[in-house]
């Protein structure tokens, strides 16, 4: 190999040839940095001579860096098959992927016309179907989609379009031409992980992005985001991004883009629709929507006229798209575009409605649904990539997908050829594609893979725009003939060349038309009910911890504590079920351990998870500390190698975490009125606590050692010793953490505040009239204020728990949605992983 280049110094040739050293491009396979002569190609060689600049230790620093940024934004993707159904950390490509502008021109206009085709043959299949009636497409192909929706047919989407963003997969060939592999048109994914890679990698190669004309992606979004605007024409409309929920593989990015671009993010519990209008439910009472930008499949997206097993969608969302009152990105029945099997006859339909072949040709695939082609293969089967015909995989035959018929066992193969005999409507052969390859860092060095190329295009005005990057998915293997995350290969940025300056451009305002606001829009009844559990189950892992740290300090500081207290700490932590009913205390550390790490509901472990599932319902809302913070309880929580080693360490550490989240919530987070909710949540969960440990341990038995752990536990001993420079006495100290509001610690402080914060719900009537939950309040607190410290007993305690019990079911019952039933995993569109 070698490397001429007259801008290049012979010493930073030396390097670059030095990082190529194990870079050996595949024969017969397009390589992107590579010519044909070996020579890096022009427009990667700036690319090159900053990395061969750099050196290799320095890359790995930048790179784990930009790793350090993705995981610090908790950036993440599920992987279904995960036995944990876990998040995984996002598998960023540390090189991005260079296309000269010319490549990126043909490319873009080459898409647009295939756009503008594919939505003809939607407008035609769910109108005059003029495309069957004249012999182009057989009506197999499309009654066998499960994404052509009856309920639709003859309702033209509000606006007329019923594709407003589309994204298409492409590849090159061995020649260098790019061929489209699929279309995504039902809910397509990638284009916040595509910025998310551009953020990370910008950080982390600022020099590339610097030095080389590398075209924006803030103008797609801002277009898109103007787009989506336009049709919300309602001055009390908003965007809404419809996600099947934080179980679903890309959740993280329906909640990053509705960040970014300004939009609510919605499930379909969150929206109802009366007289044929779509509302989303708010704190504030119904919100009409006008615009929603779906990321579920269609079939769930009602479960009254579509699928009825659907948790998913809203009841009556077809009856307003007839009536006319709602617009979707995209159309419910675009997904019929996705089914391989319409791949076979777009060809004839281009040159049918257009005059002339595409000008990027797709992949060739031949339905096995036509006695000549489905002969063909099966006489030729080894020469094809079988796939479903429309779907993504077909169960017991095809679970993962297409699959090449020579890399078939011989039983397999020949109990394929027979399935295609009997059904073959069900498959589409296509040609063996050889996927080209670019480089990704391994080790010190450049090695080539295989990529797939996801390109986006949105619909502006009366044209299309396409986004000038993409999303681009690298196999691990280097024989790899298809990428999918879900079972390896990693993610790159893709920068595109501009033929000259590039102008800076951003989705925030000039200054000068920035519209000053102090508010933001209402709240979804669901954000609010998350807001406030996610505080209770905070308030009660603090709650825990206490207990936890109480016993240790009690057992292990040699004090003359009695069997009795103890006794009564470890009845307390079964009570709120933190441990087994059998439990008997003879090692704190046990004990410990097993609260912290044990599968018990009321114990460490399923409340900071229960924690962590409230706040991704949220988790457009939360910044990246707040969710770091709570992920870290959860890590503490699952950290059970040790049970026992470190047990009561690991509660400081805590109790540490515990503080810092009641510091973001306090400092950091703007105090509107999900803040509230978080608050009355915190509030009524830290009155209950404390109502608990004085009954358990101020009882007339308790004696001095009760009363010594009460203070203990409601964090008052250096205010009471301030105050009394006395041992515990019962009075003192049940006035001290129960009637004293001016204690941040007492009943009576909290039951304070929670009055403040429901004066500022939306339903308060400012000419003095109540309502219920401020009714329940206004009579804690005056039973709060006329007692008598010196007579409270546990009777009166506890009707302040009943009454706080009741406040919190009063402000559910008036604010928040609920949904009974579990979401179901896998019915949100995929069509990223």
């Amino acid at each position: 190999m070698t490397f001429r280049s007259q801008r290049t110094s012979d010493h930073r040739a030396e390097r670059i040839l030095a990082m190529l050293a194990r870079y050996q491009p595949v024969p017969g396979v397009y390589d992107e940095i590579l010519d044909e002569h070996g020579e890096p190609r022009a427009h990667w060689q700036p690319v090159l001579a900053t990395l061969a600049d750099l050196g290799p230790r320095e890359l790995e620093k930048r790179f784990a860096g930009a790793d350090r940024y993705l995981r610090d934004s908790g950036v993440f993707y599920r992987v279904y098959d995960d036995p944990k159904n876990g998040e995984r950390a996002w598998p960023l490509a540390h090189l991005p992927l260079v296309i000269a502008p010319d490549e990126w021109r043909a490319l873009s206009e080459g898409l647009i016309e295939r756009a503008g085709l594919l939505e003809h043959v939607l407008k035609d299949l769910f109108g005059p179907a003029d495309l069957v009636s004249d012999g182009l497409v057989p009506g197999a192909t499309i009654a066998g989609s499960p994404d052509f929706l009856r309920p639709l047919v003859g309702t033209p989407p509000r606006g007329g379009s019923h594709l407003l963003y589309y994204a298409v997969d492409v590849g090159r060939g061995p020649d260098g031409r790019w061929w489209v592999l699929g279309d995504r048109a039902q809910a397509p994914s990638g284009a916040g992980y595509a910025l998310q890679n551009r953020l990370a990698m910008s950080r982390s190669l600022p020099e590339i992005y610097r030095n080389l004309p590398v075209e924006r992606l803030a103008g797609f979004f801002q277009a898109l985001r103007s787009e989506f605007s336009g049709h919300a024409a309602a001055t009390d409309s908003r965007v809404a991004v419809l996600t099947p929920g934080p179980l679903n593989e890309t959740y993280f990015e329906h909640a990053f883009l509705a960040r970014y671009l300004g939009f609510l993010l919605a499930e379909g519990a969150d929206l109802t629709v009366r007289d044929d209008t779509l509302y989303v439910r708010t704190v504030s009472g119904l919100k009409k929507l006008e615009m929603v930008w779906r990321r579920l499949d269609a079939d769930f997206a009602d479960p009254l006229e579509l699928n009825p097993r659907s948790q998913l969608g809203v009841a009556g969302l077809v009856h307003a798209i007839r009536s006319g009152k709602v617009t979707l990105a995209n159309a419910l029945g675009s997904g019929v575009l996705e089914a391989r099997s319409l791949l076979a006859f777009l060809p004839s339909i281009a040159r049918a409605r257009l005059g002339r072949d595409l000008a990027i040709p797709h992949v060739a695939t031949w339905w096995c649904g036509q006695p000549l082609e489905r002969g063909a293969v099966i006489a030729d089967l080894d020469s094809f990539v079988i796939a479903p015909a429309f779907a993504q995989t077909i169960p017991g035959l095809l679970d993962e997908g297409a699959v090449l018929a020579s890399s078939l066992a011989p039983e397999k193969r020949l109990r394929l050829a027979e399935e295609i005999r009997l059904r073959g409507s069900d498959f589409v052969a296509q040609e063996v594609v050889k996927l080209s390859t670019m480089p990704v860092w391994n080790d010190g060095y450049l090695e080539p893979r295989p990529f797939i190329l996801r390109l986006f295009l949105a619909r502006v005005g009366d044209g299309w725009q396409v986004m000038p990057g993409g999303f681009c998915r690298i196999g691990d293997r280097i024989d790899a003939r298809a990428v999918t995350m879900q079972r390896d290969g990693r993610s790159a940025d893709v920068c595109v060349l501009a033929e000259g300056p590039v102008a800076e451009t951003t989705l925030l305002p000039t200054p000068d038309k920035v519209e000053l606001r102090r508010s933001t829009s209402s709240l979804p009844s669901r954000a609010a009910d998350n807001l406030f559990w996610l505080a209770r189950y905070m308030e009660r892992a603090e709650a825990t911890l206490r207990l936890l740290r109480a016993l240790g300090d009690h057992v292990g500081s040699g004090e003359t504590t009695g069997p009795d207290m103890m006794k009564r700490l470890v009845e307390l932590l079964i009570s709120w079920e933190a441990l087994p009913k059998d439990t008997v205390l003879t090692d704190p550390h046990a004990v410990a351990a097993a609260v912290l790490h044990g599968d018990r509901p009321g114990g460490l472990l399923s409340l900071s998870r229960a924690a962590l599932n409230a706040a991704s319902v949220i988790r457009d809302r939360f910044s990246p500390d707040a969710w770091k913070t709570i992920g870290d309880m959860v890590h503490l929580a699952e950290d059970g190698r040790r049970p026992e080693a470190g047990a009561l360490d690991r509660v400081e550490a805590g109790l540490r975490l515990s503080a810092v989240f009641s510091g973001l919530a306090q400092e950091n987070m703007n105090q509107l009125i999900g803040w509230r909710f978080l608050k009355i949540g915190k509030r009524i969960e830290r009155a209950l606590g404390i109502c608990r440990f004085g009954r358990t341990f101020a009882d007339a038995k308790a004696g001095t050692a009760g009363l010594d752990l009460l203070l203990a536990l409601a964090d008052s001993q250096i205010t009471y010793r301030r105050r009394y420079v006395m041992i515990a006495a019962r009075a003192p100290v049940l006035d001290l953490i129960t009637l004293d509001p001016n204690n941040p610690r007492s009943v009576a402080f909290q039951v304070e505040r929670i009055a403040d914060h429901l004066a500022h719900l939306p339903d308060h009537v400012s000419d003095g009239r109540l309502n219920v939950p401020e009714k329940l309040i206004a009579r804690a607190r005056v039973d709060l204020q006329t007692a008598d410290a010196h007579t409270l007993d546990s009777r009166q305690i506890l009707a302040i728990e009943q009454r706080l019990m009741a406040i919190s079911d009063e402000v559910s019952e008036r604010y928040f949605t609920h949904r009974d039933g579990a979401t179901p995993v896998g019915a949100a569109a995929s069509d990223l992983f």
